[in-house]
């Protein structure tokens, strides 16, 4: 079988090309040596905020990775200052994690970037094409579930 033309090989190469896709974007000095993925964890904390309490098992599971890797991705944001964890007066053992002001500056920054991202990936897409692909990744997202 031609590795080129398993669903499962060009998946995992379109997802290495995001990842550093979004690493080279951030590089610059402003982003202060952010990853794509610790960008896009603030995104999701401030776009919930607002509704609920947001905790690392949240984290966890929207972005769909293990505990020792959002302890480690967290830890980096909490020491450049970007978040902070606060304990919950209903559990002690819980943390709630907030952006500080500092994040919520950058990410309308980061915004801009991810939105020109999805343009660039999406460009030559039609509208349905673009829906049939999400379509289809979300059969093979049931599938592995």
């Amino acid at each position: 079988m031609d590795k080129n033309r398993v669903i499962g090989f060009k998946i995992k190469c379109i997802s290495n090309m995001i990842r550093r896709n979004l690493d080279d974007r951030f590089s610059e000095p402003e982003f202060e040596g952010l990853t794509g993925v610790q960008n896009a964890m603030m995104g999701f904390i401030m776009d919930n905020t607002a509704k609920k309490d947001v905790f690392q098992k949240d984290i966890e599971k929207e972005f769909n990775i293990r505990r020792s890797t959002a302890t480690v991705m967290l830890q980096g944001l909490e020491q450049k200052g970007y978040i902070r964890r606060i304990s919950v007066a209903y559990d002690a053992r819980l943390k709630k994690i907030e952006l500080t002001e500092k994040a919520e500056k950058l990410q309308q920054r980061v915004r801009h970037e991810i939105d020109l991202f999805h343009a660039e990936i999406e460009k030559d897409f039609s509208d349905e094409e673009r829906e049939q692909l999400l379509y289809l990744l979300d059969k093979i997202k049931k599938n592995l579930e």
